[in-house]
C-alpha cells in the first residue's frame, strides 16, 4: 500500500515513542472531562445533524434530519391497491428481520410450538449481527457478578437506560452464554473448556466471550442453522414495507413486497416482531460506516407510522475505530479488541493522548478532537485520521498473538499489503450502532398490542451510549425473549379485520401539518447512485 511522505513520517514518530507508549498508562478521564469533551466534539452533540419531529407521538422532539425525512415521507404503499382479503401467509407469529434477534426468536417461539415464519429484504444472516467482531458480554465468572454488569451498562449509557430492560439483558446473560454455546457456538477456550474473557471499554471486570475476531458470523451461523435444521419457513428477498393492524387495532401482520419483483403479498399474524436492526446505511452527518447494506431504519418507521413510540431516536453510536485507510475499506470496523489486548490511540505526533478502553462515545470525541482542534490528525486523503498502534499487541502478549486471536482483521488489512502486526493502522469514527428505537418493556412489548421489538430497532437498553459486546447479548436475550413471549400470548388471540387505516390516519397528519415529501419510505436499501 503506498503511504504519503506525511503518513511515513508520522508513522515513524509512532514507531519512534512505542516502547515508551507500551509502559505509559493514561489516566481515565473525570465524569467532567468526559462531559466537556462529548459536548464539544460528539456528533450527537452537534445541532444541525438534528430536526425537530413535527408529527406522531413523538411531535417536538428531536431526530436525526436522515431519520425525520423518513418519517415525513410517503408510505410505499400510497396509490396501490391493496386487498388485504387475499392472504398470501397466515401464521401465528410474524418475524420481520434475518439477523440475530430474529433468528432467537423465531428459535423460541417455534420451540414454543408456534407457527413461526422469518421475513427478511436480503438473506438470512444479511445483518448487523454477522458484522459484530469483539465478543458478547455476560457476567458468569467468579470474580463478577450481573449487578456488577448492571452498573457497567448504567454508567456506559450515562444512567439514562431503562433500569428494568438492563436487569433482564444482565440477568440473563449467563444463561444466553449456556444457550449458544449448546446450540454449538465455538467460543474461545482455555484447553480444560474454561471461555477465555477479556476487557472491553468501560468494563469493570472481564466477561467478553468471543470467537476470535469474528463473534457475531459465528453466533449467526449457529443460529441459522438451528433455523434452517428446524425447517422455519424464510421468506428472504422480500421487505416488510407497512404494518397491518385489525379492526381491533391489534399488530396482525404486515405489507410484503418482493424485492425482485416488486409483487405485493399479504401477511397475517397473531403476533409480530420487529427484528430489522440498524441504521448505519443512512450515513447521518455523512459519517461512513461499519454497518451491512440492508441497515436503513426500516423498523422505526414501520412501527412509529403504526403508532409506536420512540426512545432516544437522537443518540447514535460512532465507533472510535473505524478503518480511514486504505480507501477500499473506508469505514469498516475495527474491533475494540484490538485495544482490549493492549494496541493504544497514537495521534500524528506518536503522543498517546487518551486511555484506549473509555467508552466509544468518549473515544470518538477524543479522535474528532485530536483531528480538528489539536490538529494532530494524519491526512489519508479522504480526511484526517489517529493511529491505533497494533504492533503493540503482540509485544506485549508475544509473537503470533495477533494472529491468532485477530485473523479476520489481520487477513483484511493483508489484502492491501498492510501487516498490522508490523505497521499500525490509520482510524477514525465510523457509524456503527442506532442507540435509540422503539421503545419496549421487558416483555419486548410495544404500545400496540401484538407488536413487539427484538434488537437493534428497540430503544431503551443501552441509554445513550453502548458498551462492546451488550449488542450481542441484546439480540440473544431480547430475541428468545420476544418469541417466548409472542408464543405465549398468541394462545388467546383471535385476529380481527386487517385494516391500513392507520396508514391514512399518519398521510392524514402529516397533511394537516403541511408537511410535503416527495420521499417514499421506509428506504429499504441505500442509493449509492452518483448525483452528479
Amino acid at each position: 500500500m503506498d503511504y504519503t511522505k506525511e503518513m511515513l513520517a508520522s508513522m515513524a514518530k509512532v514507531e519512534a515513542a512505542r516502547e515508551k507508549n507500551i509502559a505509559y498508562e493514561p489516566r481515565r478521564l473525570t465524569a467532567e472531562e468526559k462531559e466537556a469533551l462529548l459536548n464539544q466534539y460528539h456528533p450527537d452533540y452537534k445541532d444541525d445533524g438534528f430536526t425537530t419531529i413535527k408529527v406522531g407521538p413523538n411531535a417536538g422532539q428531536k431526530a436525526p434530519v436522515e431519520l425525520n425525512e423518513l418519517l415525513e415521507a410517503n408510505s410505499r404503499i400510497k396509490g396501490m391497491n391493496i386487498d388485504l382479503t387475499k392472504v398470501d401467509y397466515d401464521v401465528d407469529v410474524l418475524v420481520i428481520g434475518g439477523g440475530g434477534s430474529g433468528s432467537s426468536a423465531a428459535i423460541e417461539a417455534h420451540e414454543a410450538g408456534a407457527n413461526v415464519m422469518i421475513v427478511t429484504k436480503l438473506r438470512i444472516g444479511d445483518a448487523n449481527t454477522m458484522m459484530a467482531e469483539g465478543g458478547i458480554q455476560a457476567a458468569d465468572k467468579e470474580n463478577d457478578s450481573p449487578a456488577q454488569h448492571y452498573l457497567d451498562v448504567m454508567g456506559g449509557g450515562h444512567y439514562a437506560n431503562i433500569p428494568e430492560l438492563v436487569r433482564k439483558l444482565v440477568m440473563d446473560g449467563p444463561k444466553s452464554i449456556k444457550w449458544l454455546n449448546e446450540l454449538g457456538v465455538e467460543f474461545d477456550k482455555e484447553a480444560d473448556g474454561t471461555m477465555i474473557t477479556t476487557h472491553g471499554g468501560g468494563t469493570s471486570r472481564k466477561r467478553m466471550h468471543a470467537a476470535a475476531d469474528y463473534s457475531g458470523a459465528e453466533i449467526m451461523r449457529t443460529l441459522r442453522d438451528e433455523v434452517l435444521n428446524r425447517q422455519i419457513p424464510v421468506v428472504d428477498f422480500t421487505a416488510a414495507i407497512e404494518l397491518i393492524k385489525d379492526e381491533n387495532g391489534r399488530c396482525a401482520g404486515a405489507v410484503l413486497q418482493n424485492m425482485e419483483t416488486g409483487k405485493i403479498l399479504i401477511a397475517r399474524a397473531k403476533a409480530v416482531i420487529l427484528a430489522t436492526g440498524g441504521a448505519g446505511r443512512m450515513h447521518y452527518q455523512g459519517f461512513p460506516t461499519s454497518n451491512h447494506y440492508g441497515a436503513t431504519a426500516d423498523g422505526l418507521v414501520l412501527g412509529y407510522r403504526a403508532g409506536a413510540k420512540l426512545l432516544y431516536q437522537d443518540t447514535l453510536q460512532y465507533h472510535p475505530t473505524g478503518v480511514a485507510f486504505p480507501a477500499q475499506i473506508f469505514g469498516a470496523l475495527v474491533t475494540e479488541k484490538v485495544r482490549s489486548m493492549g494496541a493504544k490511540l497514537v495521534n500524528s505526533e506518536g503522543e498517546v493522548y487518551i486511555h484506549p478502553l473509555e467508552t466509544r462515545d468518549v473515544n470518538a470525541a477524543g479522535v474528532i478532537r485530536e483531528c480538528s482542534t489539536n490538529g494532530k490528525g494524519v491526512d489519508t486523503g479522504m480526511g484526517k485520521a489517529v493511529w491505533l498502534d497494533t504492533p503493540m499487541i503482540d509485544m506485549i502478549h508475544g509473537e503470533g498473538t495477533l494472529e491468532k486471536r485477530l485473523p479476520a482483521m489481520l487477513r483484511m488489512y493483508l489484502k492491501y499489503d498492510i501487516d498490522m502486526r508490523k505497521v499500525p493502522i490509520l482510524i477514525y469514527p465510523t457509524l456503527h450502532y442506532q442507540n435509540g428505537g422503539l421503545e419496549i418493556n421487558d416483555r419486548d412489548e410495544t404500545c400496540i398490542p401484538g407488536l413487539y421489538v427484538a434488537g437493534e430497532a428497540a430503544g431503551g437498553i443501552h441509554g445513550r451510549n453502548r458498551l462492546m459486546g451488550n449488542s450481542l447479548l441484546d439480540i440473544i436475550v431480547f430475541g428468545r425473549n420476544a418469541g417466548q413471549v409472542a408464543a405465549e400470548a398468541i394462545k388467546t388471540v383471535e385476529v380481527g379485520k386487517l385494516t391500513l387505516s392507520h396508514v391514512d390516519d399518519y398521510a392524514a397528519e402529516l397533511a394537516k401539518a403541511g408537511i410535503k415529501s416527495d420521499i417514499v419510505s421506509p428506504k429499504l436499501l441505500p442509493d449509492y447512485t452518483r448525483k452528479d
